[in-house]
């Protein structure tokens, strides 16, 4: 499988008629049996709104409900070709990209664009961690001008994640990094029996009689590696997010942080299938 150039997406999905072709044959096939008249045949698509009708007793069935189209006025296959714009790039889209190439305003730019970002949230899904498992936290936003950084750095917003090495990552916004707040979403999060590598951090401690294995690096004395214990991991996915976010939109609101952060976790759980993420995001609509 390899990834749709702009020429194949165009060609597959050259109008709104084809997406929504597409959407009838997902969720219904060629042929179904009609709910009102119980006979089995085709639905012809109806010209005057979005929606196919049954060729026996012209019951109307619309394709786009229960989507994230539902009750969309913005043409089907701008929402599609966001969805590939969104999954061929490497840091994400702008909302003010996302206005130019669709010729849409920038409210609806932005609106579509968080809500393919909630859509890469729910087809990413959330599954346990397992194995080797870093634990970390990080500041993300606000104005620095000079003054402190990192824990207790004025006008941060606190996100926490997990990576399992080689697998999957997970991140979250948090509203602090105190023990009753970062290790409940540990125990939810990560199988019994699990190692998870933390900094010196307090709040990690415990985190042993709770059934991990538990392993600390101390960055104060600038320890960054013992034995195969590390966070370095975890890390560089900050690193990532935090260049994507100053390179791709400057400047991101702790209002709609988590929806990023889900957006980015998307892109690294299927680096190493890139060409899938587009095929995915249709399946699951």
């Amino acid at each position: 499988m390899k990834t749709l150039t702009v020429q194949q997406f165009f060609k597959q999905f050259p109008d709104d008629d084809a997406c929504l072709a597409f959407l009838m044959r997902k969720h219904y096939g060629e042929s179904l049996e009609c709910p009102s008249c119980h006979k089995r045949g085709k639905f012809h698509r109806i010209k005057r709104h979005p929606a196919y009708k049954c060729q026996w007793c012209g019951y109307e069935i619309y394709p786009m409900k229960g989507t994230i189209f539902d009750r969309s006025h913005t043409p089907l296959q701008k929402w599609f070709y966001a969805m590939y714009l969104y999954t061929t790039t490497r840091h994400g889209v702008p909302a003010k990209e996302l206005q130019r190439q669709l010729g849409v305003s920038y409210p609806t730019a932005l609106r579509m664009a968080h809500i393919i970002r909630e859509h890469m949230a729910d087809v990413d899904g959330e599954w346990m961690l397992d194995g080797n498992v870093e634990a970390d936290e990080t500041y993300v936003g606000g104005k620095r001008s000079g003054g402190k950084r990192g824990r207790g750095a004025p006008g941060k917003t606190v996100v926490f994640g997990m990576l399992e090495r080689d697998g999957d990552v997970m991140a979250k916004v948090v509203p602090n990094v105190r023990k009753k707040t970062l290790q409940p979403i540990v125990k939810d999060n990560v199988e019994k029996g699990a190692t998870v590598h933390t900094d010196e951090l307090k709040s990690y401690n415990g985190l042993d009689k709770a059934g991990f294995e538990h392993r600390t690096v101390n960055h104060g004395i600038g320890q960054y590696v013992d034995k195969g214990s590390h966070v370095n991991s975890i890390e560089g996915f900050w690193s990532r997010l935090k260049l994507s976010i100053r390179g791709t939109h400057v400047h991101v609101s702790g209002k709609h942080l988590e929806k990023y952060l889900k957006e980015f976790e998307f892109r690294y759980n299927y680096r190493k299938c890139p060409e899938k993420m587009f095929p995915d995001l249709l399946r699951a609509l």
